[in-house]
């Protein structure tokens, strides 16, 4: 019924998160089709089969801020990501994350937040797409609106994030970065709708919207080391 077998901890999940999932009872979700907030998962790029990625590597050049990438391993705990609120429109934990709705996405393991602006991205001098702030607080640009076809994000459903400041997709082309992340794709924003801008919500724990846990901890700011 999707929910995870605490005797049997896959290694690649950061381990906060497995805890979190054993004592509060939080669910895989296979059964649930659709996103909600709080959830907290991994973004596959359809097109490049590259899994949205950071780390604490940042950028060499243009804004400097913490780098963005794909990669293509699977098993990799610095591609998770929580689905929040904006700091004007929070969201309850559990709600679906409706087609048209703001959202920010945090990388859960260093506390930023994925963010865009006008500076030019180091391989194909597109925009920039960083991760920034602090503890899930940045600011305005890490704003980004989820487009989809129906009423809610369904998970088996491809859609887009567009940047809400310059109104700018989400997107991967193919770019791959050398040392010291050999292999790993640029992730940067486009102006135009592609093939390259549809993003699939892959494996993550999903907070069902039965499950409350009124007056718990927000687990929209979960971290980890691992």
């Amino acid at each position: 019924m999707g929910h995870l077998d605490c005797t049997v901890l896959p290694n690649s999940f950061p381990t906060i998160l497995l805890l979190s999932t054993c004592l509060f009872g939080l669910s895989l979700g296979t059964e649930l089709g659709f996103v909600t907030c709080g959830s907290v998962l991994k973004l596959l790029n359809t097109k490049h089969n590259v899994r949205l990625h950071s780390h604490d590597v940042r950028y060499g050049s243009g804004s400097g801020q913490q780098s963005v990438t794909g990669v293509t391993s699977v098993e990799d705990s610095n591609s998770y990501w929580s689905v929040r609120g904006t700091i004007d429109a929070s969201c309850h934990r559990g709600t679906p994350i409706k087609c048209g709705q703001t959202i920010r996405l945090t990388h859960v393991n260093t506390g930023r937040n994925l963010h865009s602006h006008y500076f030019a991205s180091p391989l194909s001098s597109n925009q920039e797409v960083s991760a920034f702030g602090d503890e899930g607080e940045g600011d305005h640009l890490d704003e980004w609106t989820v487009q989809c076809g129906g009423s809610v994000w369904k998970r088996e459903e491809a859609v887009r994030f567009r940047h809400k400041a310059t109104d700018a997709l989400l997107s991967v082309t193919g770019e791959q970065y050398g040392r010291p992340i050999s292999g790993q794709r640029e992730v940067h924003a486009m102006s135009s709708p592609s093939q390259h801008s549809l993003w699939k919500a892959m494996e993550g724990v999903f907070l069902k919207p039965s499950e409350n846990l009124a007056g718990s901890r927000d687990y929209s700011h979960l971290h980890t080391e691992f």
